[in-house]
């Protein structure tokens, strides 16, 4: 029964690397996280996403895995255009920063944002999907 109350209903991915969305998806569905995921390959198409369904909470994720590291609009940006959104959506999502990134500059600049409840470097693992499961 417990397992179950961890499970999320509404998981998104937002990585423009296919490979690690296929892992990622992977291990969240086999870790028994979430087996409903969005991927989205930027963080325009995310945004665009969440903008398009504010009004349906039901389509709204519970979790947000982001990478910084993406063309166009990056996690810095995302999370900067995130702040904007309504209060519901925020408290909603939990965003997770995925990112094989190893600049300590970026990860302090990361985990100070508000909107930011963990940062785990990839790939995604049961490991990490135990911890997440105690946290979120």
């Amino acid at each position: 029964m417990a397992a179950e109350s961890t499970y999320k209903k509404l998981v998104m991915l937002v990585d423009d690397n296919e490979t690690d969305n296929f892992i990622h998806r992977r291990v969240l569905e086999m870790g028994n996280f979430s087996k409903n995921i969005i991927v989205k390959n930027s963080g325009k198409s995310a945004l665009e996403y969440l903008e398009a369904n504010q009004s349906n909470s039901e389509l709204i994720p519970e979790v947000i895995f982001l990478d910084i590291n993406m063309p166009i609009v990056d996690g810095f940006v995302f999370l900067f255009e995130f702040e904007s959104f309504p209060e519901s959506i925020k408290e909603r999502c939990k965003i997770i920063v995925l990112s094989s990134s190893d600049n300590k500059k970026d990860i302090d600049r990361i985990v100070d944002n508000d909107y930011v409840v963990h940062f785990i470097t990839k790939p995604l693992s049961e490991d990490s999907i135990a911890e997440l499961k105690k946290m979120v």
